[in-house]
């Protein structure tokens, strides 16, 4: 009897300890060149796991629920869905040639993939986890930004220079709008009334009216002792109460601060080298950034703008996906 209550209390103990890790505010990195995936406890700022997935993974986002791990397998031409808490593979959706970036609509039912090798955004039901539709794009898509509502999807092409504005009801395009060379990201402000989109050979953020698709706003970037060739704008996050923009700059190896009203650049911050991607945390108060030659991700303080650590994961670190809990 007393080694029976001592299994009870050691697998209650188990499944307590399971629950606070499964309700820790986690942080998931794709690890490009060694096709892992990186978790890490945001409050501790430490890796505590790190699991193999499919061949170079690069986008990577959670279920409306957050039970699920989403993830671009781009050389195995197929997304992967794993669970949140063990990272275990669950299976796979379809998708086109060399998926890159994707996003979910807002009740989590549609998934919608950018294919960079075959111009095509596809259209996966994630209930039946079958193809919708393939929505014929310009050339290299990557960039996923969509509304609120998910009416609208914006998908940008690298080698065409465009974004696309796509209409989800009916998954046609209704307006094309040329941007500077290779966009890479788009994304839409808080309340919708401004798409940003950053160009990495071009290296401007253009700022889009999505009501007459006309560009209001192209915001440069000048860095001292920075080459112009190095500062090419990647991966972007806007904070909620509409204050600031994050924009990564990639080899230029720096995170600019954009007060989000004026356009203007208000502050630098040096992170590792190679900054791809973006992401915060549930409550806003700190910023993830990839950085994958330095193969590390740099901790941000939002309200102070300040550097605060920066933690090793695996080879080239490319995308990253918060849960909020």
């Amino acid at each position: 009897m007393r080694n029976f209550f001592l299994t009870l209390f050691l697998f209650f103990i188990a499944n307590f300890i399971s629950f606070e890790k499964l309700n820790a505010n986690l942080a998931y990195v794709t690890n490009e060149k060694d096709n892992t995936v990186s978790v890490i406890d945001i409050k501790k700022k430490k890796v505590i796991k790190t699991v193999k997935v499919g061949q170079r993974p690069r986008g990577i986002i959670l279920s409306k629920d957050e039970k699920l791990v989403l993830i671009c397998a781009s050389d195995d031409d197929r997304v992967e869905v794993r669970a949140a808490e063990t990272l275990k593979l669950k299976y796979y959706l379809p998708s086109g040639p060399d998926p890159e970036l994707f996003i979910l609509s807002p009740d989590g039912d549609i998934l919608y993939i950018a294919n960079e090798d075959d111009a095509m955004v596809t259209v996966v039901d994630m209930n039946d986890k079958m193809i919708i539709d393939d929505i014929p794009v310009g050339v290299e898509p990557e960039g996923m930004g969509l509304t609120n509502d998910g009416s609208v999807l914006v998908n940008t092409s690298e080698t065409t220079n465009m974004a696309h504005f796509i209409n989800t009801n009916n998954l046609e395009i209704f307006e094309n709008v040329l941007v500077d060379q290779r966009p890479r990201v788009a994304i839409f402000t808080p309340d919708d009334k401004e798409v940003w989109v950053s160009a990495e050979i071009g290296g401007t953020v253009k700022v889009i009216n999505p009501d007459n698709r006309e560009v209001t706003n192209t915001i440069n970037f000048e860095i001292p002792g920075v080459n112009d060739e190095s500062i090419q704008p990647v991966g972007m996050r806007h904070t909620n109460d509409g204050k600031y923009t994050f924009v990564a700059l990639g080899p230029a190896n720096r995170i600019a601060v954009i007060d989000q009203k004026t356009k203007k650049v208000i502050k630098y911050l040096l992170v590792g080298q190679r900054v791809w991607q973006l992401g915060f945390s549930s409550d806003q108060k700190t910023l993830l950034s990839t950085n994958g030659v330095s193969n590390d991700v740099s901790f941000i303080d939002v309200e102070k703008l300040k550097v605060t650590k920066s933690v090793k994961v695996g080879r080239f670190p490319w995308g990253v996906a918060i849960s909020s809990n």
